[in-house]
């Protein structure tokens, strides 16, 4: 039974999904011949990603290809309330409502685990953390599973090398369509789409300091270039932190940055990236902002344990005043900027992203005696979605000729 807030939303909730499911034509491919061949009928799937009008559709794609879905978000402030009626309405059970506690947040996971299910769409790992340990009782029938982000695929890997992994994972997050479209062009997007519309302040002439240079940080740096802001980039990684030097923004540790700033986004996945030392340092009314998985990026705890004044300035906008008389802006409360404060990546590019995860889901239906390990994305579903999405947008590009092929796999010339 699904646990939403109001089925009098749905009908808000699915006028949301109809419209993204006609702007995800990739999805549309791969649902039509879900319909068709029913990959996963007899199936369970629990997903757990952010619960909004994108992930719905990949919930109901799921459901067409035979399977007994059972969608939760994987952040509380993410979901969104006539979403989740909507789906529940559509045959999907739907657990989930927005600004839930950390107690009604697990529960909602565990409920979401109860089917006993064969596979797992995580987002974070929180799906898998429970399978491996509350939980375990549920997990008697995985065959598998999928983690859609950078963070998820740490906690994974660090599973995988003290062996306790519970079943086999697909890195969705490190296929192609996902880190070179949805990690740089969503994420730079979405920020600051989030960003802007809660502030509605301008972005040109800021200094925006961007934590991170990986994949969503070259899209928050990039997007944020493009509005005109001066940017700074801090990093741990040298060769990421030369890229963005050769990309004309300039590279210093966040102690240094810290003072220049007037928009702060962390992007890297890691935690106390901006810390009370750096507090004491910033300049007044600078906008703090998460962009990376988890709210630990910014230090919030310490900023709000530092504070001498607590301030609602804006819808999802906190104010903490410092000793000093700074007051420092944290946007969302230091959670995901773009779907905590924001409607999250635009449906043409979780298109993108959520064809990896059916693809990836339908590929574990195929497979036998996996390892509990973490596995690559084939290259051969990043290809076949790269084809649908061009043909999506009416493109064409060159084939290599036989001739050409046995050029380039020879080591003769």
């Amino acid at each position: 039974m699904s646990i939403v807030k109001d089925m009098n939303l749905a009908e808000s909730g699915r006028r949301k999904i109809h419209w993204v499911r006609d702007h995800m034509p990739a999805l549309s491919q791969i649902e039509a011949r879900f319909k068709e061949e029913q990959p996963f009928k007899g199936m369970r799937v629990a997903v757990s990603v952010h619960l909004e009008a994108k992930t719905a559709n990949l919930g109901y794609v799921l459901s067409q290809g035979g399977a007994e879905v059972y969608l939760t978000g994987s952040n509380p402030l993410s979901t969104q309330d006539d979403v989740a009626a909507g789906l529940a309405s559509m045959g999907v059970e739907t657990f989930g409502i927005y600004g839930a506690s950390a107690e009604e947040y697990e529960q909602h996971l565990m409920e979401t685990l109860k089917c006993h299910p064969h596979i797992v769409i995580d987002d974070g790992g929180d799906l898998i953390d429970l399978l491996g340990g509350k939980c375990k009782e549920y997990a008697d029938c995985l065959i598998g599973g999928c983690e859609e982000t950078t963070t998820g695929i740490l906690r994974l890997k660090a599973r995988e090398k003290d062996g306790i992994l519970p079943c086999p994972m697909m890195a969705v997050n490190d296929a192609k369509a996902k880190h070179h479209y949805d990690n740089k062009y969503g994420t730079g997007q979405s920020s600051w789409d989030g960003i802007m519309h809660t502030t509605n302040l301008v972005v040109a002439g800021k200094t925006v300091v961007v934590a991170g240079y990986g994949w969503c940080g070259k899209g928050v740096a990039m997007r944020a270039a493009g509005m005109g802001a001066n940017v700074i980039v801090t990093e741990i990684d040298p060769f990421k932190a030369l890229d963005a030097t050769m990309n004309g923004f300039r590279v210093m540790t966040m102690d240094e940055a810290a003072p220049l700033g007037d928009i702060f986004v962390t992007v890297t996945g890691c935690k106390d990236v901006i810390v009370p030392r750096h507090f004491e340092t910033m300049k007044h009314n600078v906008l703090l902002a998460n962009a990376g998985h988890f709210d630990c990026e910014i230090a919030v705890a310490e900023l709000r344990e530092m504070s001498v004044k607590q301030e609602l300035r804006r819808e999802n906008i906190i104010g903490y005043t410092l000793p000093n008389g700074n007051t420092l802006n944290v946007l969302a409360e230091g959670r995901l900027v773009n779907l905590a404060a924001g409607n999250g990546h635009p449906a043409e590019i979780m298109d993108m992203s959520f064809a990896v995860q059916a693809l990836a889901a339908e590929w574990l239906t195929k497979q036998t005696g996996l390892e509990k390990k973490v596995y690559p994305i084939p290259a051969s579903i990043d290809d076949e979605i790269g084809k649908a999405k061009l043909a999506a947008l009416g493109l064409t590009i060159d084939v290599l000729t036989p001739e050409q092929e046995a050029y380039l796999n020879s080591w003769s010339v």
